[in-house]
């Protein structure tokens, strides 16, 4: 690929100072797996450069995952270890920034006995509540971005070589991400100041309900008391702006836990731990699933879905349209972080405090009372296509288009 170096530099720039948009003096945390190491080296350097104080490499193989998966005791998938939950107690008081690089093999876990995987991801959420809750929250900076893997590479393209799937999906991440432009920073600076005119748009209007149709979904969800859109960043606890998703295109908001009604069905496969669930409905009765069916990956639905209490009900909705760089792509990439950027979605599981007014400084108690749910998981499935309408409904009665055929009505 020409110039390519030269643009995966850029990325490791974005990744840095877009992402996590790392200040001085402080640490950061890269996880990321094994096939990632150039990348890896170019953002150490990159943050370094920037005055990063120190960064920590926590490194993943697949390989040792599936054995875990496929061997471990029983209880071991139920144990956690104590010092782990230390390790990122004292990241979390350092204002520590993780940069994590999701690039997931979608078939590697096919075969894994879901009840021995449902039993172990429950067991890593408990024991990274506190993560989980300072991400949710907004405390730290933490981002996103992907690299390929031959794996991952060879399912969105499986008519290529195994080099030209991997070279190939780096010119789509490349393009999705705004890479190919002349100065990428500026690029995604303007990328985040044309989300401002939809995000002015949606919290003057105050919608009650949103009303989804078309494409096999009838679907009403009330939205949460006091609610707040947000879209491309948020603002962490010192006061530092972040972008957690690179890439993104949503703009985003919190459903009431227990007011959405009727049948949504999938648009897009969702690759869950290692397993595909595709070609999915759910049914919703007074927020709560009351029903849900899948033509492929039904036990590993029921895995995600019978969580815990929460994972019943809804904790995000997302809109994004489906003209966009990574929707125009037309391709499947079985990779959430790029799916759900290309299609409206919604999320099973655990709502974020920032979208409602304060919601950083409530109580757990006092979020449910806005209507937030809370949970263990948090998992989008993608819902959008070129079918998909949406109406705000107003508390007076009031409807105005939101989505026509997929797109921004506005």
């Amino acid at each position: 690929m020409k110039n390519f170096q030269n643009i995966l530099e850029k990325y490791a720039e974005v990744a840095v100072k877009i992402g996590i948009n790392l200040q001085k003096n402080q640490t950061l945390v890269i996880d990321a797996p094994i096939p990632a190491l150039d990348f890896v080296h170019l953002v150490t350097k990159k943050a370094y450069e920037l005055g990063a104080k120190n960064v920590i490499v926590n490194w993943m193989d697949e390989t040792t995952k599936r054995l875990n998966f496929e061997h471990a005791s029983e209880e071991a998938l139920l144990e956690f270890p104590e010092w782990l939950k230390v390790k990122y107690d004292e990241l979390i008081k350092q204002n520590t920034a993780i940069l994590t690089i999701y690039s997931p093999n979608p078939d590697l876990l096919q075969g894994i006995d879901p009840n021995r995987l449902s039993t172990a991801m429950k067991t890593q959420t408990e024991g990274l509540k506190h993560l989980l809750n300072a991400k949710k929250s907004a405390t730290i900076s933490w981002s996103i971005v992907s690299v390929p893997t031959k794996e991952w590479a060879a399912k969105v393209f499986p008519n290529l070589s195994k080099s030209d799937s991997v070279e190939e999906l780096w010119k789509q991440i490349f393009h999705t991400t705004r890479m190919t432009s002349e100065n990428p920073v500026s690029e995604w600076q303007s990328h985040i100041d044309r989300f401002i005119e939809k995000l002015t748009f949606l919290n003057e209007n105050k919608f009650k309900t949103l009303h989804y149709y078309g494409s096999g979904t009838d679907l009403t969800i009330d939205l949460a008391k006091d609610h707040i859109w947000s879209g491309a960043g948020m603002t962490n606890q010192e006061g530092t702006y972040f972008v957690p998703n690179i890439p993104t295109e949503e703009v985003f908001t919190m459903p009431a836990r227990n007011g959405v009604n009727g049948t949504v069905t999938s648009t897009k496969p969702l690759n869950y731990n290692g397993n595909l669930i595709n070609h999915f409905s759910l049914t919703f009765k007074d927020g709560r699933i009351i029903d849900y069916k899948a033509e492929e990956g039904y036990e590993i639905l029921k895995g995600l879905v019978e969580t815990d209490e929460g994972s019943h009900y809804l904790g995000e909705v997302a809109l994004v349209p489906h003209h966009s760089p990574i929707s125009d792509t037309n391709l499947i990439f079985y990779n959430t972080l790029f799916d759900e950027n290309a299609s409206c979605h919604l999320a099973i599981g655990f709502a974020y405090p920032f979208n409602i007014e304060n919601g950083t400084k409530l109580t757990e108690e006092e979020l449910a009372e806005h209507g937030a749910n809370l949970s263990l998981v948090h998992e989008d499935f993608m819902v959008g296509s070129a079918d998909l309408n949406i109406d705000g409904i107003k508390s007076n009665g009031e409807k105005v288009a939101i989505f026509r055929n997929g797109n921004w009505a506005f």
